[in-house]
């Protein structure tokens, strides 16, 4: 982690190329590895859902609702994180943020109803509300021009942190029970540390930045009118409607679906939900830097549309051919949203903090609403008949049609 006075220094137009992209890597590494932190703490939630389920005696309903709990708190507060920090950045929020959802990992490891249960996870996502704008925001002024690197970088992080979920939840969780979820809070006092390292370094850009009088007011794109801007932002949030929920129902039921389907246990079932979650954050770093390559147009197109034949496939797959359908879908459907992040930052330059709480607390909100949903339709059919519906959501990914074309391939 550079120096603040060496931060200060390097935001100068006239130093080095070396020196720029060497003090924006570090800066971008450390915000993704805090990113992974988080991400592994959110993902024990739905990780021991097999477990809860037989020790609580819960339904696919319950379960749904803790995810709604969860996605929720996070959705909700999101994009006026955002926007407030547009305008006021405050560059410690996160290390706060992290607190929250040290708090509410506790609490969760010694909840024993469904009440309590929803409740810490709200925690949680409070907590998870708070990191996503203001992280997106410090990835942007890191990211010296290569924006999708950046998100990608910093997603990257998070998804790797949410496929390692799974894992610990079959080594520790599973065989020690709820209350070993209790250990993993130090995994955030680790990113506490590093996020107000982060912070040290925001703060100073942040005042380079005002001594030099940037301006970040808040403008939308140079050459396109309101109107399809307003269209462009519509279909964007079509394209991660038709994404998230599709997502959910792999990151919340998918482990159960496997049991369900063909017998594996609780720890097989984890393994197979890691090869999904990691295959997610494979696209995920994919995503960014092929938006920058061949436009993020070109990439929503093949991240959305191109998983509907292997979506369409999986629900008559055996065993052997469920996994690698699901790593199929996994690499190419999250490559999605760093480029339709990238894209809708663009169309709307200067409110990189509120754009980033759109689409993170939408995407967390309709993960919300389409948990509960499904495991009420669980519960009335099966987890196989919903797989078997959602598998037709990719095909809305034809409407990236209508987006406007805003970038150049990079030669």
């Amino acid at each position: 982690m550079s120096t603040p006075a060496a931060s200060i220094a390097s935001s100068d137009p006239s130093p080095s190329p070396p020196a720029i992209e060497q003090t924006a890597l570090k800066v971008l590494a450390a915000i993704s590895v805090a990113h992974m932190l988080n991400d592994i703490i959110q993902s024990l939630i739905p990780a021991t859902y097999p477990l809860l389920r037989d020790s609580l005696q819960l339904s696919y309903g319950d379960i749904g609702l803790i995810t709604f709990a969860f996605q929720l708190t996070a959705s909700l507060l999101q994009p006026f994180v955002g926007m407030y920090t547009d305008r006021k950045p405050k560059p410690y929020s996160l290390a706060i943020g992290m607190g929250l959802t040290l708090f509410g990992l506790l609490f969760f490891s010694q909840a024993r109803s469904l009440i309590t249960l929803m409740a810490s996870a709200s925690l949680i996502g409070m907590g998870s509300s708070i990191f996503h704008p203001e992280a997106s925001r410090m990835a942007h002024m890191a990211a010296g021009g290569r924006h999708g690197f950046a998100q990608s970088l910093f997603q990257v992080g998070g998804n790797f942190g949410t496929s390692l979920g799974p894992l610990l939840a079959a080594a520790i969780i599973f065989p020690f029970g709820q209350t070993s979820i209790a250990w993993f809070a130090l995994i955030a006092l680790v990113g506490i540390i590093v996020l107000t390292k982060v912070g040290a370094w925001y703060h100073a850009r942040l005042a380079s930045r005002a001594a030099k009088g940037v301006s970040s007011k808040p403008q939308r794109h140079s050459y396109l009118t309101r109107r399809q801007v307003t269209g462009a932002m519509g279909v964007l949030v079509a394209l991660v409607l038709s994404k998230y929920i599709y997502l959910v129902s792999f990151t919340s039921y998918y482990a159960l679906y496997m049991e369900d389907k063909f017998g594996v246990t609780k720890q097989q079932s984890q393994l197979c939900s890691f090869a999904f979650l990691f295959a997610v954050a494979v696209g995920t770093f994919a995503g960014g830097p092929l938006g920058d390559r061949f436009g993020r147009k070109v990439v929503i197109w093949f991240s959305i549309l191109g998983v509907a034949p292997f979506a369409l496939a999986l629900p008559h797959a055996g065993l052997i051919g469920t996994i690698v359908l699901t790593v199929f879908i996994g690499v190419i459907l999250a490559s999605a949203f760093s480029a339709i992040l990238v894209f809708a930052q663009e169309l709307l330059p200067g409110r990189v903090g509120a754009v980033a709480g759109l689409f993170f607390g939408f995407a967390f909100g309709i993960s919300a609403i389409a948990a509960a949903l499904l495991g009420a339709w669980a519960d009335h059919t099966s987890l196989e008949n919903v797989f078997q519906m959602c598998a037709y959501l990719p095909l809305m990914g034809i409407i990236t049609a209508f987006l406007p074309k805003l970038e150049s391939p990079a030669p």
